[in-house]
């Protein structure tokens, strides 16, 4: 008996430690998009703001793309374009503190999508 409460108390110890790094989801990662007011070459300018909602830093953040096509240079260390994928912050952490911001033009607003990113809590 006393072995089956210590197995037990292990296992749930084990629970906690694992759910400990589940503390966030790709979820967490929050887009929006307002218009600036101004246009680039006929289309609407919008400024983005990349927000990551948990305490646990979210890296290697790729957003589906596929369909997005900007009259506006964008610096590719923020926005990394490749094929229908786009990689934010060159793979650096995106910590809950510090949004990511960038513009781009398009006409219609583009709806960015988060599709993957690694998860670090410390």
């Amino acid at each position: 008996m006393a072995i089956s409460v210590k197995l037990l108390a292990a296992l749930l110890v084990l629970s906690f430690i694992s759910t400990g790094n589940c503390q966030c989801v790709l979820n967490n990662i929050t887009i929006s998009q307002k218009m600036t007011g101004f246009q680039i070459h006929g289309m609407t300018e919008w400024d983005v703001t990349i927000t990551n909602n948990c305490i646990c830093s979210q890296s290697d953040l790729k957003l589906d793309c596929k369909g997005f096509a900007t009259t506006l240079s964008i610096d590719p260390s923020i926005l990394s374009i490749s094929d229908n994928e786009c990689l934010v912050n060159n793979g650096k952490p995106i910590f809950n503190s510090k949004p990511i911001t960038f513009k781009y033009a398009q006409t219609p607003k583009f709806n960015f999508k988060p599709i993957s990113s690694q998860i670090s809590c410390s």
